[in-house]
């Protein structure tokens, strides 16, 4: 009896040793995939699970009742088939045949989600890469262990990128497109001026200054309010330098993007004029429930003001999320006398509530339809009902004046087409009277022969193919060739004439 113990021990020996070697086969692959692709061990061993799994209800060709489980400790496999274990040697051959492209899939999909969350956690911040190729227009920068698209639309206007080089841009999107992750960069969002700044100055890196906003059109203009946690530290002065000599790098890397440096404060009074520099303001009117501020200036400072084609009140609008309209004291009295006469026609509104619409800032019908009774309500003393109509009648006369104000467009460009039309046909007709006129002044003026002088017969040149001259017709006189004519010489085979 002990002999035959004995024996199914020995016996049984290679298959524990198998699985043995199983198990430190499964902890070296789940160190080696934590290692290299910095995937949970955990996510690891549900993959192997899941791919055995699999792999066992195909061999047994049933579509549930397989449990399988690994030690986390040990990497030992154990699977149960409904009450029975699967013996160790079935289940080798099991997992050796496994579905090896479900278990690829699991830590492909673990290795997406790592690269997922690191760098959805990065979004906005700057990354190095080097570019790999460049497809259409589209760049593609390796960032080490992974790469990213860098569009045409999120580059810089002018700028064109070459395989090797080393580029920087933030993080402007991450998404997952089936197991994949596409990560987006950008050189054209206002973040990568600000992290460009986070990385040349060493007050804003260590949060003595802080960027409290930034506004960039990529490629032409930028604006940028920063503050100062420190009285002694002059915040605009730390971001230029020494004449200029700190931003020189960013404005460099931006391919000479005009940097506008302003100083923060909190009260829109103080900021507005600030982001509007270089330009003088004279008084700036805030108001908030329209989102909206009146900005007024000399007539000699509007259009230094408004910027080149609106940019520099557009950049400082963003600057300091508001609405920014410009305008001359002559242009606000008239749009004040406007409103006033509009707002009287309005139901139940009085000189008191005439005057509330434009204190708020309401300085036309269509701005009345951006809010609703209920809002109105809270500053007309006026009740609920009162204040709908209010905005039922602005909503009518403002879609009657934007119809108005269509058919006047199309009325205009339909007389400017009438009136070129008009133009060249006038400009035909001139041109043929022209020409008419030239043609009865020839008629009536025709140009004079050549009289031949006196004593020199008349030439009449005739050609050879006219004929004989006619009996009568004096005769054209042939200049004579003083050269002997050739005789040609019969050739071979022909009878001389």
């Amino acid at each position: 009896m002990a002999v035959r113990r004995k024996k199914a021990e020995v016996l049984d020996a290679p298959k524990a040793k198998d699985h043995l070697l199983m198990g430190k086969e499964v902890l070296k692959l789940v160190e080696a995939m934590k290692e290299e692709k910095r995937i949970s061990p955990e996510v690891i061993f549900s993959g192997i699970e899941a791919a055995i799994q699999l792999a066992a209800l195909r061999h047994f060709a049933v579509e549930e009742g397989v449990m399988v489980r690994i030690d986390r400790a040990t990497g030992e496999i154990s699977a149960r088939f409904g009450e029975n274990e699967i013996e160790p040697a079935t289940l080798g051959r099991i997992a050796a045949q496994s579905a090896k492209q479900v278990m690829i899939q699991k830590i492909r999909e673990a290795e997406s989600d790592t690269v997922f969350n690191e760098y959805s956690a990065k979004k906005g911040d700057m990354l190095v890469g080097t570019v790999t190729r460049v497809d259409a227009g589209t760049a593609i920068v390796n960032l080490g262990k992974t790469e990213a698209l860098l569009p045409r639309s999120e580059q810089i206007p002018g700028e064109t990128h070459h395989v090797n080089e080393r580029v920087k841009a933030v993080v402007f999107e991450v998404r997952k497109t089936g197991h994949r992750v596409k990560i987006v960069l950008s050189r054209a969002h206002p973040d990568f001026v600000k992290s460009l700044f986070e990385e040349e100055i060493p007050e804003i890196n260590d949060r003595t200054i802080d960027i409290r906003a930034v506004a960039r059109e990529a490629g032409y203009r930028s604006k940028l309010a920063v503050s100062s946690v420190d009285m002694k530290v002059d915040c605009v002065g730390a971001c230029v330098g020494v004449r200029g000599s700190r931003i020189k790098n960013i404005i460099e890397e931006l391919n000479g993007e005009r940097i506008d440096i302003v100083r923060w404060n909190d009260s829109l009074q103080v900021l507005i004029p600030n982001a509007l520099q270089p330009a003088a303001i004279s008084d700036v009117f805030t108001y908030p429930r329209l989102g909206r501020a009146i900005v007024l200036v000399e007539d000699d400072q509007l259009s230094l003001a408004i910027g080149r084609r609106g940019q520099n009140v557009r950049l400082a609008s963003k600057l300091v999320g508001l609405d920014l309209e410009i305008m001359t004291h002559e242009e606000l009295g008239e749009s004040l006398e406007r409103a006033e006469r509009w707002f009287r026609q309005l139901p139940h509104c009085g000189e008191e509530q005439v005057q509330a619409l434009i204190e708020e800032g309401f300085l036309s019908y269509n701005e009345i339809t951006f809010v609703d009774g209920q809002e109105l309500n809270l500053f007309m003393k006026l009740d609920l009902a009162q204040c709908d109509e209010i905005v039922d009648y602005a909503e009518l006369y403002a879609r009657m004046m934007d119809d108005s104000v269509e058919e006047e467009r199309r009325q205009v460009e339909e007389a400017a087409a009438a009136e070129q039309a008009a133009q060249a046909e006038a400009d035909a007709a001139a041109a043929h009277a022209e020409a008419l006129a030239q043609a009865e002044a020839l008629a009536a003026n025709p140009p004079a022969e050549e009289v031949p002088a006196e004593g020199e017969p008349a030439a009449i040149e005739s050609s050879p193919e006219e004929g004989p001259v006619a009996e009568g017709e004096p005769a054209v006189a042939v200049e004579a060739s003083t050269e002997e004519p050739a005789i040609e010489e019969p050739k071979p085979n022909e009878t001389p004439a």
